[in-house]
C-alpha cells in the first residue's frame, strides 16, 4: 500500500495517536423480539426419514414415515410432507436445531444417530 492518507483517517496527535485498524465498538446485543404466533391452523405430522434437495435459489426439505427404520427398506418411503425455503431461512432453522440439540444433550446425554450403534445384541430379532 502506499502511504497516502485518506480524507476521512484523523490526523495523528499526542492525545489521538495513529491507528492502524478503526477502534472496535462493542456490539450491543439487539433487545429479544416476541412475536405473536397463530398456529391454529397447523398440521402436526410424525417423521422419522428426511430427504434434502434443492436449487441454488431454495432449498427443498422431504419429510415421511419410514416403516422399517432399521435396514434398508423394500418398499418405497411414503414423503407426506414437503417444505420449500430459501437458504437464508434455512442456515437459522440450523441454529435453531443445533442450540436446540445441544441444549437436550446437555441435559439427557449425546444422541446417536447410527441406529447399529444404539441396538442392544439379541434384541434384533425378539418381538414385543
Amino acid at each position: 500500500m502506499s502511504d497516502e492518507k485518506l480524507d476521512n483517517e484523523p490526523n495523528p496527535t499526542p492525545e489521538t495517536p495513529a491507528l492502524p485498524h478503526p477502534p472496535q465498538v462493542p456490539q450491543q446485543q439487539q433487545p429479544r423480539v416476541q412475536l405473536e404466533i397463530d398456529d391454529s391452523k397447523v398440521c402436526a405430522l410424525y417423521a422419522n426419514f428426511c430427504r434434502v434437495t434443492g436449487t441454488p435459489e431454495e432449498l427443498i426439505i422431504d419429510f415421511g414415515l419410514n416403516p422399517q427404520p432399521v435396514g434398508v427398506p423394500t418398499h418405497p418411503i411414503p414423503v407426506t410432507q414437503r417444505i420449500i425455503t430459501n437458504f437464508y431461512t434455512a442456515k437459522r432453522m440450523l441454529r435453531a436445531l443445533e442450540l436446540t440439540i445441544q441444549r437436550h444433550e446437555a441435559t439427557f446425554g449425546v444422541l446417536e444417530t447410527d441406529v447399529q450403534k444404539r441396538v442392544r445384541p439379541g434384541m434384533m430379532g425378539q418381538g414385543r
